[in-house]
């Protein structure tokens, strides 16, 4: 048979560049393996979602062919540089025509960037017809270098300093996110485009809410949320508990202690299937924090961090005796703490974040402090002996997961390094998104964390994104800084379909 010109060319490297991760070196063992699983694994799967985590917090991919996804298991995977330019409404926000202002040269003209699959974060999804798989990957530029705007990398370099002291940071997940049931009605198209978001999807509550843990407003969204966490159990994710928090349909999932790039591998695989699963049944999952909804609650993301040595096989955050923290512990504090303010706005990211960082919502952290088992602190001491650990209750559910779990953990180790005791005070946190903003775009902690490169991209978008806020508020005569108690309509268009 006369083979076709088109298949020639698909086997010319229309996807990524032939070879690009055996001439980098890009994998470890571990992926080596994983891929050889994979390469069997596709005999029966029909369509692969290559995925990666944009800066937000989102996850972008592209659907291929099992064929396809072959090449572009070893080849990489073309990827246009958009989901770096765009604001969360959409607006470009970097100049991609001339200089980004950010010294990424690639980003020029939009050029391409090349996706390698990770193949241990491979999933086939349970229940998809045709038969679709899931997997992510990492930002590399064209000459094999790690993309400078990864959000991954930045955990992956993040976990292997941890490393190098032969430790191993450990994250458990405890996630609030509200379910409501979708109305009907036209596609929220109108007024859509660059930075105008037309309006949200119409919902409608699924309960009245504000019977914390009753047990008979859990079986009012049971039909719904079990068949979620059965899926998220297909997944291989170690669901911990599910629960029917105060507000109308509110949820919080918890999830067993992972490691940290597992742990946040986890959280966008479990928030994107979470959304689309509801989707799919007539029903809303929306992660925004505040939904312009009437009597919702806040929703946050509470995470869990230890700190195991690797060489002792030790917790070295937990204290002797009657001692809750042990000095490693409190060295471990002080760093969450002293960076609490300028690295707040990886995990608060959001104009709409900072409304659950008020005092009329009595358990969410308003200052920056701590204390033994109490849940209206920023970081609570919670367990005991070897379980011994910290929770920071700041950040908001649809924070970038690399992020936010990579800001607790630079910031713990910066802690560490200096063996750092508690001091009697420290700063405030912010109160909104412009004023942690002022505080990220010269913090030389962030700089250290994410490099120039993502430090000026991430400033650059939110900037965008208040900026656009405060636009707003002037054309409807409202003061931006006036507006902190009510939830506005911007908002509410802005977050509460995409997030």
């Amino acid at each position: 048979m006369t083979s076709r010109p088109w298949s020639v060319q698909g086997e010319r490297g229309d996807v990524g560049r032939p070879s690009f991760v055996a001439e980098f070196g890009l994998w470890d063992e571990r992926q080596r393996a994983a891929a050889a699983r994979v390469e069997v694994e596709l005999a029966q799967v029909d369509l692969v979602r290559v995925a990666f985590c944009d800066p937000h917090g989102l996850a972008r991919s592209k659907t291929v062919p099992a064929q396809v996804f072959r090449r572009a298991l070893h080849n990489g995977m073309d990827f246009s540089a958009g989901p770096f330019l765009f604001d969360t409404g959409h607006a470009v926000a970097l100049d991609f025509l001339s200089d980004s202002g950010v010294g990424v040269a690639e980003l020029r003209g939009a050029g391409n960037f090349v996706l390698v699959p990770d193949p241990t974060t491979f999933q086939i999804l349970p229940g998809r017809e045709p038969r679709t798989a899931w997997v992510l990957g990492d930002e590399f530029l064209r000459d094999g270098t790690a993309h400078p705007l990864s959000a991954r990398q930045v955990l992956r370099r993040t976990c292997q300093a941890y490393e190098r002291r032969e430790l191993s940071p450990v994250i458990g997940l405890e996630l609030e996110w509200h379910l409501t049931r979708l109305t009907g009605g036209p596609p929220p198209n109108t007024g859509n485009g660059f930075g105008a978001q037309g309006p949200a999807p119409a919902v409608q509550a699924m309960n009245s809410g504000y019977q914390f843990n009753l047990d008979s407003h859990y079986d009012s969204v049971a039909e719904v949320v079990d068949p979620l966490g059965m899926l998220l159990l297909g997944l291989g994710l170690p669901l911990r508990t599910m629960e029917h928090e105060s507000g109308p349909g509110q949820i919080e999932m918890t999830v067993d202690p992972l490691q940290a790039l597992d742990a946040a591998d986890a959280l966008l695989l479990m928030r994107t299937q979470l959304k689309q699963a509801c989707r799919r049944t007539g029903h809303h999952a929306s992660f925004m924090t505040l939904p312009r909804l009437d009597s919702f609650d806040p929703s946050g993301w509470h995470l869990h961090q230890s700190v195991a040595s690797t060489k002792e096989q030790r917790n070295i955050l937990a204290g002797a005796g009657p001692e809750p923290l042990s000095q490693e512990g409190r060295s471990y504090l002080d760093g969450l703490l002293s960076q609490a303010r300028e690295l707040c706005l990886l995990s608060v990211p959001t104009v709409n974040g900072y409304r659950r960082m008020d005092s009329q919502f009595t358990l969410s952290p308003t200052t920056v402090n701590w204390s033994p088992e109490d849940r209206s602190a920023m970081v609570r001491l919670a367990g005991a002996g070897a379980a011994r650990h910290l929770e920071n209750r700041v950040a908001e559910p649809c924070a970038n997961p690399y992020l936010a779990i990579a800001a607790q953990l630079s910031a713990g180790l910066d802690g560490l390094a200096r063996g750092a005791g508690l001091a009697p005070g420290y700063p405030a946190l912010p109160t909104s998104l412009r004023e942690a903003l002022e505080d990220f775009r010269t913090s030389p902690a962030a700089r250290s964390l994410l490099g120039a490169p993502l430090q000026a991209c991430l400033t650059k978008l939110k900037e965008s994104e208040a900026e656009r806020f405060e636009n707003w508020c002037t054309a409807e005569g409202l003061d931006p800084g006036e507006v902190t108690q009510n939830v506005t309509e911007w908002e509410h268009r802005e977050y509460f379909a995409a997030f």
